[in-house]
């Protein structure tokens, strides 16, 4: 037998290279696509990054290369200190109350029926524009109860279990022996117990009395150790009635304290006005004088409300009303991961026994996890560059403790400032801040599109 020599494939002809006119072409068509985007990207990012670094060194004028000044008064600031502590602290609550929000939402929306309007809601603030929604929130956070919806319920819930009563503005009518002393009404002549003395008061709305006040009512008398009398508005609605005289239509003027002050100075005993008005003193000596007084305390403004756009709740506030239009931007994210997990797995643990939260905690955060650090990030690269809610909801006097770096860069260049040396300075620090985060996000991309 005579071996055969094995045949050896020939090996593939390699495509002739093509012309060069071919390729000239194709580079062409290439750069005419490209090169819009590459203008657009250089004119738009590339060179303002170069222009404000090279102009942090400058002075304010841009005139005088300074270094490192721009810096180190950057560092050495007060507002600056405040702005970057703003900063972190809006870092560290913002996006991880929104990100929880979010997922409980996400998770909640799976079990309701009326998912489409509960998406609807809670997504609703997003359509909503960043100054919009801080004239919205700053107008809710007033401090005057008839402006502001979170005060009136304050108002409200303090006054439902509070028994003050005021009466602003108030005051007693003129040609009776009742004197002004600092704000306190009192008798202009001392009496001894078992006298009685009337405020006849003017000033008070008849729909600002609270709602236990009746018609005003002549006190019963007193004893030798008491002092008797009747609070009452002095006005009848629509005109009428003696002055100084309880008549028809004249309303008590309930809850005022009333003292008894001795010669000393002391209040030797109180009481207070009921429903109709009156009042008794008791436990007076039978051989002293007083003087009966409505203390200020009758009279001033009373309970108004938490001062919300104040320094020491501007931050709070405005946080509130971030995580009020971003909580549905992460409960749609993280809603769209829980629909793509593999719900098998979640089956497969409640048959094996597990309960509702050891499935979340074991099966779907875990699964949940690269959406959440998506929405994670992508909420602190947005708070690090916080400006429009800053900027429109803290008033003029809590605007220094809410400071922010954006804001505080667009003072020091803008907002009469006008150091643009010092503005750019703010600006590059900014942007060292935002590109750890940017380039977490951009790896987070790049691997879930190799997979």
């Amino acid at each position: 037998m005579t071996a055969t020599a094995t045949e050896i494939p020939p090996a593939p002809k390699q495509a002739a290279p093509a012309p060069r006119h071919v390729r000239w072409k194709h580079g062409l068509l290439i750069a005419s696509f490209v090169a819009p985007a590459l203008i657009m990207l250089g004119a738009f990012v590339v060179y303002p990054i170069i222009f404000t670094l090279v102009r942090s060194f400058y002075d304010a004028s841009g005139g005088d290369f300074i270094g490192f000044e721009n810096y180190i008064h950057m560092f050495t600031n007060d507002s600056t200190y405040t702005a970057i502590r703003n900063n972190v602290m809006w870092v560290i609550v913002a996006p991880l109350t929104c990100t929880f929000l979010g997922l409980i939402f996400a998770v909640m929306m799976e079990r309701v029926r009326w998912k489409t309007a509960f998406r609807l809601i809670i997504f609703m603030p997003m359509a909503i524009s960043m100054l919009a929604a801080g004239v919205i929130f700053r107008t809710m956070f007033q401090e005057d109860p008839n402006l502001g919806v979170a005060n009136a319920v304050v108002s409200g819930v303090h006054g439902a279990f509070s028994d003050e009563a005021s009466y602003p503005g108030a005051r007693v009518r003129e040609g009776f022996d009742i004197s002004d002393d600092d704000g306190a009404l009192a008798s202009t002549d001392s009496l001894s117990a078992g006298s009685s003395v009337d405020f006849p008061l003017i000033g008070v709305k008849q729909g600002d009395l609270p709602e236990d006040a009746v018609q005003a009512a002549q006190h019963s008398g007193a004893n030798d150790s008491q002092i008797s009398g009747t609070v009452f508005l002095d006005v009848i609605r629509g005109g009428g009635g003696t002055q100084g005289q309880i008549d028809e239509g004249k309303s008590g003027l309930p809850g005022i304290r009333v003292d008894a002050v001795d010669a000393n100075g002391d209040v030797a005993g109180n009481a207070t006005t009921g429903p109709d008005g009156t009042y008794v003193i008791e436990g007076l000596d039978p051989g002293g004088d007083y003087r009966i007084a409505l203390p200020p305390t009758n009279f001033e403004q009373g309970f108004q409300g938490v001062s919300w756009l104040g320094p020491s709740l501007i931050n709070a506030v405005i946080i509130l009303s971030y995580v009020w239009i971003w909580a549905g931007f992460a409960m749609v994210m993280i809603a769209s991961g829980l629909s793509a997990i593999d719900r098998t797995l979640q089956e497969a643990a409640r048959t094996d026994g597990a309960n509702e939260w050891q499935v979340f905690r074991k099966i779907t955060a875990p699964l949940l996890s690269p959406v959440i650090v998506v929405v994670l990030v992508t909420l602190i690269i947005n708070v690090l560059k916080i400006f429009d809610l800053v900027y429109v909801i803290a008033p003029g006097q809590s605007k220094p403790a809410s400071n922010v770096i954006a804001v505080e860069m667009w003072t020091a260049s803008f907002g009469g400032g006008n150091d643009h040396g010092l503005g750019s300075a703010l600006a590059i620090l900014l942007l060292i801040l935002v590109l750890p985060s940017m380039i977490i996000n951009v790896r987070r991309f790049r691997e879930e599109s190799s997979r």
